[in-house]
């Protein structure tokens, strides 16, 4: 048994998780959260931020999870971290903000390793770029193509 193929899976599990407990946890706390991100930098309505959030840490983790998508979710997900990074802590001052500042650029490392290496065996890419194959409409190269790059 090859235990490395269950690695991918592991990786995407161990990163999206975090991104649904956070989305979850906005839902928890709404007040609190309009309230913080009210006090940052992002040019954007607090309420439609909130959603943005919201929407990108649940939709987004669990996508990354199940491998739907997976390049362009780690995509967006990287985009997110770097975005979060710059807008909210950015005080470096404070070693809790230097923390988070740091965690989101190793977080968006390894959302890059998903970029370039794709799902991973234990997948729905892998499975919809099987079914593919198999009756010949796969496209070497495509998103979905675990062994693509």
């Amino acid at each position: 048994m090859n235990v490395a193929r269950y690695l991918p899976f592991v990786g995407r599990l161990f990163i999206g998780l975090p991104f649904m407990v956070s989305g979850l946890s906005k839902l928890a706390a709404y007040g609190p959260t309009i309230g913080f991100i009210a006090s940052s930098r992002l040019p954007l309505p607090a309420p439609l931020a909130y959603a943005g959030a919201v929407a990108v840490e649940i939709g987004c983790g669990l996508l990354i999870i199940a491998g739907y998508r997976a390049r362009i979710v780690a995509v967006i997900l990287a985009l997110f971290c770097l975005a979060t990074a710059a807008f909210f802590h950015t005080n470096l001052s404070d070693p809790n903000q230097t923390f988070h500042f740091i965690k989101n650029l190793i977080m968006t490392g390894g959302l890059l390793q998903i970029v370039a290496n794709g799902a991973g065996v234990i997948s729905i890419d892998n499975r919809i770029f099987k079914s593919r194959a198999q009756t010949g409409r796969a496209k070497l190269g495509s998103w979905l193509n675990p062994e693509a790059l």
